[in-house]
């Protein structure tokens, strides 16, 4: 791969920067200023700049622990979105894997893979969704059946596919689901005459959100973790 190629998938700077950077004597291979911007270079290459050691190019897997009041948008003009939380270069190659509405906290999976996050959102593939529901009401005695069946949504054509439903205390519950429609954790409940006040999401997959990860913060994915969304 070329090095102007190389160093802007890496970080902020266009190719026009990096060729700049280059002529500066700013970048260097193997511990050698290059300031030939086409010059080659793999995976094997160490590749500084400014004397810091770049990263190779490759797939970003990250896992946010989103707080109320942001999107899952690359771009919004009214409100936060959960990239802004991540320091990160090129942020605009990223998106969301699984997203969740502004008022919704809990675990976000931020990739540049699409074919990885297409797994989670894909229906045929059947990524289980975790979530914790505090309810207005106390929770109706046949809840767990109906979740079973399966629920009619308003203005939908077919009935919900099977959830399970753990009743945690009256009017808390966890909820998993293997679909992603609109809405769908808030609707489900609103079907039987109840209201979700709050809603977090607690894993995806096998993906459990980190408990040591406070709101607004993120970490990079284990290579474990990535695996398990296959």
């Amino acid at each position: 791969m070329r090095l102007d190629k190389a160093v802007s998938q890496v970080t902020d700077l266009s190719r026009a920067d990096v060729k700049r950077a280059a002529r500066q004597e700013r970048i260097t291979v193997n511990g050698v200023a290059v300031t030939d911007p086409s010059v080659k270079v793999s995976d094997a290459d160490e590749v500084c700049l400014d004397g810091e050691v770049l990263g190779a190019a490759g797939p970003r897997y990250f896992m946010l622990n989103k707080p109320l009041g942001y999107v899952c948008a690359t771009k919004d003009g009214e409100h936060p979105i959960v990239l802004d939380l991540l320091d990160e270069p090129n942020l605009q190659k990223l998106h969301i894997a699984g997203r969740l509405d502004i008022d919704t906290t809990g675990l976000v999976l931020i990739t540049d893979d699409g074919q990885w996050s297409h797994r989670i959102a894909s229906p045929r593939h059947q990524c289980a969704k975790t979530y914790y529901a505090h309810l207005a009401e106390p929770i109706a005695d046949d809840a767990v059946e109906k979740f079973e069946k399966g629920v009619w949504l308003n203005h939908e054509k077919t009935r919900t596919k099977p959830a399970r439903l753990e009743i945690l205390y009256r009017n808390e519950v966890r909820i998993t689901i293997t679909e992603g429609r609109y809405h769908q954790v808030k609707r489900m409940f609103a079907a039987l005459g109840n209201k979700v006040l709050e809603l977090h999401r607690e894993s995806i997959g096998e993906i459990q959100l980190d408990e040591l990860l406070s709101e607004g913060d993120y970490r990079p994915l284990t290579p474990e973790e990535i695996a398990s969304i296959g």
